[in-house]
């Protein structure tokens, strides 16, 4: 999963550099790895700044002063394809005959792999890892003469999802794959356009919220303003797992508010249940908004039994289970004073695995809580996504291995309920056909490939 941002300057603005730097601090929850941006300059040069780690730590003041232009692109990555490593930043930059060429991708490709083989073949020479490379050599060894011809001739070639930021010679693209899978948002500010992944880069900046990208369709924004068209028909797969986790809780995407859907799925599934309890309590943040709904739709108080160190970034130490306990513990630690002696109902939006969860459990069994009861507003993930999450493959799926008895006793609650995918699809905004739901069902609204498979299993 990543975060992608692009801005098309009015004559009035001056520095898309600082606007650019702001839109990826906002999509930070998008990716934590790796930022980078790149400006067109004044004359036609391509000034950039890339490197590991979060927004702030990547550029500093002086950096961002040295991208001098009006457009701009941005990106920030989490590794879903291709290692974690500096090769692999986006945007990445290219120069073939036609001039300089800089793409940012949020989604994966499931076609990948033959891709990168068969242009191998052809004399390709890959400087990444990344599936967004193979765009840049698809444009690249495309006959057709103008820009526009040479991308949908790439986009007829590739399968997946993908929500594009394309800077060629001072020209913005935003594309968006026929099935919609990534959200890609237009704003515009002051007479400025912006692409971003989600609408709180917008509410950040100050910029005005004008429309989603439809899937299937290829903006082009210029000195001539906006262009639209279309490379394929609308299909709609919209990741359903966007609603449910993802995107930040303040953003609007899919045509809906991401912290109304989160309370509609809290509300269902407290109709849902018939568990009695003393109190409501989310695991923060990502229970947040379900804990709420939750609440108001049983009755029972909601609490904030669990406070969360906001100071704490991800760290790629792999400790003991003694230091990951501890590790645990200074992201999350238990208010004793609203869980002793009570019937706890805990609501978080997912569980993937089941570790780190088992030991939250275990700290709020330490704190006195009397019963615990885990409510998870979503259904079992069973299958690994290959859309653009970064999820395990399946074997490391509790839920693809283990009943939800089993899951039960492994994470130690006196009892665990999972919203129905019937009562998922009634807390969204459209009908079941508009949504990803394969991470839940196995049904992928594209096909897999065999070879896709063999890479997750």
């Amino acid at each position: 999963m990543c975060g992608i941002f692009g801005i098309y300057g009015s004559p009035e603005t001056t520095d898309v550099a600082h606007l650019t730097y702001y839109g990826l601090y906002a999509l930070q929850h998008r990716g934590q790895e790796s930022a980078g941006i790149v400006v067109h300059g004044s004359r036609n040069e391509t000034h950039f700044h890339k490197g590991m780690g979060l927004v702030s730590k990547v550029f500093n003041e002086r950096d961002l002063e040295g991208l001098k232009g009006k457009v701009a692109i941005g990106h920030v990555r989490y590794s879903t394809c291709g290692d974690s490593n500096k090769r692999n930043i986006q945007p990445i930059i290219v120069q073939f005959s036609r001039g300089r060429l800089a793409i940012a991708h949020n989604g994966n490709l499931v076609n990948a792999q033959e891709l990168f083989k068969r242009l191998e073949e052809e004399g390709s020479i890959f400087q990444t890892t990344t599936d967004t490379e193979i765009f840049a050599h698809l444009i690249a060894k495309s006959k057709q003469e103008s820009f526009e011809g040479r991308v949908q001739e790439a986009l007829a070639q590739v399968k997946g999802a993908y929500s594009l930021v394309l800077l060629y010679n001072g020209v913005l693209y935003g594309i968006r794959d026929p099935n919609g899978f990534r959200p890609l948002i237009l704003g515009n500010l002051e007479g400025s356009y912006i692409l971003a992944s989600e609408t709180c880069a917008l509410d950040l900046l100050g910029a005005e919220f004008v429309r989603e990208i439809e899937p299937g369709e290829m903006i082009k924004i210029s000195s001539k303003g906006l262009e639209s068209s279309r490379f394929s028909a609308r299909k709609e797969s919209f990741c359903i797992f966007e609603l449910v986790y993802f995107a930040r809780p303040d953003s609007h995407i899919f045509n809906q508010s991401v912290y109304q859907a989160r309370i509609r799925m809290g509300a269902q599934l407290a109709r849902e249940s018939k568990t009695e309890a003393d109190v409501v309590i989310p695991v923060p943040d990502s229970g947040v908004a379900a804990a709420i709904g939750f609440a108001r739709e049983s009755g029972i108080p909601y609490e904030m039994g669990l406070t969360r160190n906001h100071y704490v970034g991800r760290t790629f130490i792999q400790p003991s289970p003694e230091i990951r306990d501890l590790r645990l513990k200074i992201k999350l630690n238990p208010i004793e004073e609203a869980l002793q002696g009570k019937r706890v109902i805990v609501v978080d939006d997912s569980i993937v695995r089941g570790t780190t969860c088992k030991q939250l459990i275990k700290l709020i069994r330490k704190a006195g809580a009397k019963e615990v009861h885990l409510k998870i507003s979503s259904p079992p993930i069973r299958y690994p996504c290959f859309f653009g999450i970064d999820t395990p493959d399946r074997n490391q799926l509790i839920a693809a291995t283990h009943s939800l008895e089993e899951i039960k006793d492994f994470l130690g609650v006196d009892s665990l309920q999972y919203l129905s995918l019937e009562g998922l699809r009634a807390a969204v905004k459209g009908n079941k056909h508009s949504y990803c739901e394969a991470c839940f069902t196995g049904q992928y609204p594209v096909a897999i490939s065999n070879a896709q498979w063999a890479i997750n299993e």
